[in-house]
Parts: C-alpha cells; structure tokens; sequence
C-alpha cells in the first residue's frame, strides 16, 4: 500500500488524490504560474466511476486518458494498467461500496505553448459523488457548436473543451432547461452538453455517427453493444434536431450518471421510453457481473 498523507475525516475534505508516489486527502496545489498545464492548457483527464463495489470499465476509461494525453503531444509518465491499479487501491480507501468518481488526468510541468513532453505529471483524484437518480433532465437546442478536429484537439479528453460545454450549460440553465444539443459544424447533432444522445422511432435506436467533433463516449460504445447483443437495431447515422423532436424518447449516456431519460426537449414534453429503459436494464445487469472494485 502507498503511502497515504494528511489523513483526516472525509467530510472535511476535497477527495484523494495520488501525487508524486503518495496519496493525499484534501486538494492540494499541483500547479504554479510557470506552469504549462496551468496558462496553456495542456490538460486531459479522463472519468471512470465506482458504485456497490464496482468499476466498470474502469480498464478503458485508464487508456483513454493515456490516449489523450498522446493527443496533447505529452508523455504519459504511468501506463493504463498502473494507473488502474492506482485507483483500485484508491477506491479500497474509501468505505465499502461508495460511489466515486474516479480521474486520472495529466498535465505538461513545462514549455513555451507548446508542452515539453518529457515533464508530463499524473495525477490521480477519487471522490464521492453519488450516482444521480434517473429522474429525467430538459434540454434545449444550444447555439454553440462542437469544433472539428482541424480547429482543436476532439480526439482527446481535454480540458480546453470543456469551457464550450459550460457555456452551453450556463446558457440552458438561464433559460430554464438542465441541459443542451450541441450541433456539430455541419448542423447535425453531436451530443448533450455533458454527454452522449440517443434517441428511438418505432423501436429503431440512432445515436450520431462519430465524426471526430464529440468523444466517442465509452458508456456509448458500450450501450450500443449490449442493446445490439439484445435484438435492438441501433444506427449510427447523421441526425438533425428536428429529428429529434420528432423521436419517440430521447436519452442520454455518459460515464457520470450512466443512462439518463431526457424528459423535456425545448418545449415538447417527452416521457422515458422501453429503448431507455431496456439500455438501463441491460448497462446495470452488465455492470453487475464485472470486476469488482
């Protein structure tokens, strides 16, 4: 077992972080003015999660991360199979069957805009966050749009993506909604702000096609693979909105609440549908019989 640091009461603190050989409770600084993860955002993570004692998929969203970081031109200092044992030594830290999440993430130490390779830091963080009831969201059409992969660095988990995210995000709460579409250049759908979108028309599930302009999800890629397993036709096509608020039920995966219904899509109300709730049945009874954590 790694050395654990500044151990106190875990209502008091930030989470767990593993930082230069050592896990630390709280939320240590990591970064100076100097730094190029710090003014130039050579920042990627990655989000994997942990719940009644599992973690699944934990091995994918490990070299995910690492993937993104190559993206980034950086050097991962860990490989994906360290840094899942990390956080299964992290997770054993916590009480038994805690919901987590779980973020490995790297970042450049130096470099003048562009990152110097060889100071690439790893550092892990674990905290308790519960996993959100599936009660539905809204969500409306947003008027920002995913870049492609000519303009920035889509194929990665990168934290410089992510003020796009939040500024749909902030513009759907102002009007009401919990959630966004988000079109892709070309004016198709890409995703939800937050996560990957499904929707379903006389029991036929289409989700966008990947283009490069949004993250293949890993619960997406994983959903569409049990659903098929189970009978369901699923294509991955172009969509519009319009094809949307023309669907049946629209829904939602990502790695924070896995699968979601969307229950209002701009001013159509919706109700969760038997796609949803099959891909729900069939992510959770998959999880069930994975690795423990």
């Amino acid at each position: 077992m790694t050395e654990t640091k500044n151990t106190r009461a875990r209502s008091d603190t930030h989470g767990l972080h593993y930082i230069d050989g050592a896990w630390v409770w709280g939320n240590p600084p990591i970064m100076g003015p100097m730094t190029n993860g710090a003014w130039m955002a050579s920042v990627v993570f990655d989000g994997a999660r942990a719940f009644a004692g599992l973690a699944p998929d934990l091995d994918r969203h490990c070299a995910r991360a690492v993937a993104s970081a190559r993206v980034l031109g950086l050097d991962p200092p860990v490989d994906a199979a360290r840094i899942e044992a990390l956080a299964r030594e992290g997770i054993a830290q916590f009480p038994a069957g805690a919901e987590l999440y779980i973020r490995p993430m790297f970042y450049a130490d130096e470099g003048f805009v562009s990152p110097k390779a060889d100071t690439t830091k790893f550092v892990l963080t674990l905290f308790e966050a519960p996993m959100p009831e599936p009660r539905g969201f809204s969500a409306h059409l947003s008027r920002i749009r995913r870049p492609s992969p000519e303009s920035a660095p889509t194929l990665a988990k990168a934290s410089c993506l992510y003020p796009q995210s939040a500024a749909a995000l902030r513009a759907a709460r102002a009007a009401g909604f919990g959630n966004a579409v988000v079109l892709d250049a070309n004016g198709n759908v890409a995703e939800f702000a937050t996560a990957n979108i499904f929707c379903a028309v006389s029991g036929t599930v289409m989700t966008p096609v990947p283009n490069g302009t949004f993250l293949d999800g890993i619960t997406r890629q994983r959903v569409i693979g049990l659903l098929r397993a189970d009978g369901h036709e699923v294509r991955e096509c172009s969509l519009t909105f319009d094809d949307l608020m023309a669907a049946d039920e629209v829904f939602a995966t990502g790695n924070y609440a896995k699968v979601t219904p969307c229950i209002k899509l701009g001013e159509r109300e919706l109700q969760p549908g038997p796609a949803y709730a099959r891909a729900r049945e069939l992510y959770f009874a998959w999880a069930r019989g994975t690795r423990a954590a």
